[in-house]
């Protein structure tokens, strides 16, 4: 049986709602409605509910976390990041000490001062000529992924555009040779293919994901060494100018690996989905995508919600809207659950592009962890969308998508596609 707070007072009692456990691996093997039909009964709970993790040993508190489901509790929690840390680890589970001390901290995984000193490093290499150039890259990468497309007429989204096109833009961006990205698209799904997904032990290969992330930072460190010879235009060039470590620059390639191309590849296979199984909504946007392609991408984000939940930890006794914690508390918060607040959002199930307002909080609850590429995933998704929708307005998926029963972000594993030029 799940471990509920008491009611504002911060005492935990045993919860009758036993067919929900977040910390349960089977629960994310449910269908997405099953999934949401929860999360809106936990929202209408009067507090947050306390998941257990593992038994407690003799004379230690119960290990957990408290699940922050409601838009206010996620969006708050986000903005306090003195009290709401995220410096333990982010991530379920969270990563070792020597992981961390090998490859690297990632942004994710640090408070300030040492998180604002890296943000800020990485943000002044965007320079204007940086961003001419990443818009010059995303209108060339997606021309030719809809050549690709239309060559094909069918296959597998995912595979074909939805990983291609964040993949591409990144190492454009990156400076990274061509001749790499095939080899880290590979490593990249090894390492983060069992992230918040139950796999049985004998299914998984001990040291796969770490190799795969070590060869991931060998291949830009190689190319930063090449950098610091021979600069150019690229951001790693930028990078290693402003003096990031061996270390850092590894670690910040692979976030902006795992975050900028995982999550983006899921959020355009979600929008190639719903715009398949909502025609409507698809044919505001055919009509008139310059006045709807914004509002289409905040929709997708929110209705999608790539990344699923991050974790914090608390560092000293807090009251968050009436609901206390201790130092030392863990909280995760679940951003698909925030998105479908029915007190924030109308009708929140349902995909409607012209939804405005739409403060969602699929790129983060603000604070100073709010994502890093967000204008980078917005404009990677419009002007795919753009591509896609001019040169082939009949273009749908088929039959029924395969998604990845994660905890961690919103999955599609394969996604099959036809342009409709070869239909009966």
């Amino acid at each position: 049986m799940k471990v509920l707070t008491g009611a504002g007072t911060g005492r935990r009692g045993t919860c009758p709602y036993i067919d929900i456990d977040l910390a349960d691996p089977l629960f994310w093997k449910r269908p997405p409605a099953r999934r949401d039909e929860a999360f809106a009964r936990l929202r209408h709970l009067p507090d947050p509910v306390f998941f257990v993790e593992r038994p407690a040993a003799r004379g230690r508190k119960l290990t957990g976390f408290h699940a922050l489901v409601r838009h206010r509790d996620v969006v708050d929690a986000s903005r306090d990041a003195g009290v709401f840390t995220s410096g333990p680890g982010v991530t379920t589970p969270k990563p070792a000490r020597w992981v961390r001390f090998v490859f690297g901290d990632s942004m994710v995984n640090l408070d300030d001062p040492r998180h604002a000193r890296l943000r800020g490093v990485v943000q002044k290499a965007f320079t204007p000529r940086v961003i001419a150039k990443i818009t010059e890259d995303m209108a060339a990468v997606a021309s030719q992924l809809v050549d690709e497309v239309a060559a094909r007429g069918t296959g597998d989204f995912v595979e074909t555009v939805a990983a291609q096109m964040p993949l591409r833009v990144i190492c454009e961006l990156m400076g990274i040779p061509a001749r790499y990205r095939a080899r880290l698209l590979t490593q990249l799904n090894r390492t983060a293919e069992h992230a918040g997904v139950p796999t049985p032990r004998w299914r998984r290969v001990p040291g796969r994901s770490l190799f795969a992330l070590a060869r991931l930072q060998r291949v830009v460190a190689r190319v930063g060494r090449q950098r610091r010879r021979h600069p150019t235009d690229d951001l790693i060039s930028q990078l290693v100018a402003a003096k990031l470590t061996a270390r850092e620059l590894g670690a910040f390639f692979s976030l902006l690996l795992v975050a900028g191309v995982e999550t983006t590849r899921n959020a355009i296979a979600h929008g190639l989905l719903l715009l398949t199984s909502h025609p409507r909504q698809r044919a505001l946007l055919l009509d008139d995508f310059d006045r709807h392609s914004r509002g289409f991408v905040e929709e997708l984000v929110r209705h999608s919600t790539p990344i699923i939940q991050f974790r914090r930890t608390v560092a000293r006794d807090t009251v968050l809207n009436g609901y206390r914690l201790g130092a030392g508390d863990e909280v995760v918060l679940f951003y698909t659950s925030a998105n479908r607040d029915e007190t924030v959002f109308d009708a929140p199930d349902a995909f409607d592009i012209t939804r405005s307002p739409n403060p969602h909080v699929g790129f983060g609850g603000g604070g100073p962890h709010f994502c890093l590429g967000t204008a980078l995933a917005r404009q990677e998704i419009s002007v795919l969308f753009r591509e896609l929708l001019t040169r082939l307005p009949a273009i749908r998926s088929v039959g029924e998508p395969d998604l990845v029963p994660s905890s961690f972000d919103n999955r599609v594993g394969r996604l099959t596609f036809t342009t409709g030029a070869h239909d009966a």
